[in-house]
């Protein structure tokens, strides 16, 4: 491996594992981090890149993406879950209204794509 590919591995290696603790951590979310690991790998060890889209538990959210742009019903109610409790909690801690209000417009976004991307067929 050439010493160019190690940020694309290092990213790879961190998003993975943000992803795998998006597993058990409910704000945190998965399939994002895990389609950017596939990224990194897929630009810098091909071996790394097969092992994380052939994962049993891993896997399918990255098939699903790469396969028809979709994402589980259940990834996005936890997604977009996760976001409200994000904001919820920035509202409860009394954040100043111009960042609730740039944190409210952000995550409306990334809401809006989350919803708008299809669900895999089944």
């Amino acid at each position: 491996m050439s010493l160019g590919n190690l940020p694309w591995l290092l990213l790879g290696c961190v998003s993975v594992a943000l992803g795998a603790l998006g597993l058990v951590l409910p704000l945190l979310p998965t399939t994002p981090f895990l389609l950017l690991g596939a990224y990194g790998f897929a630009r810098s060890s091909p071996r790394l890149h097969a092992w994380l889209v052939d994962h049993p538990q891993l896997g399918g959210y990255i098939r699903d993406w790469q396969t028809h742009r979709a994402i589980d019903r259940r990834a996005k109610r936890l997604s977009v879950g996760a976001m409200a409790g994000a904001l919820a909690l920035s509202i409860a801690l009394g954040l100043s209204p111009a960042l609730l209000t740039v944190q409210g417009v952000v995550l409306l976004a990334a809401a809006a794509f989350v919803l708008s991307r299809p669900s895999p067929p089944r």
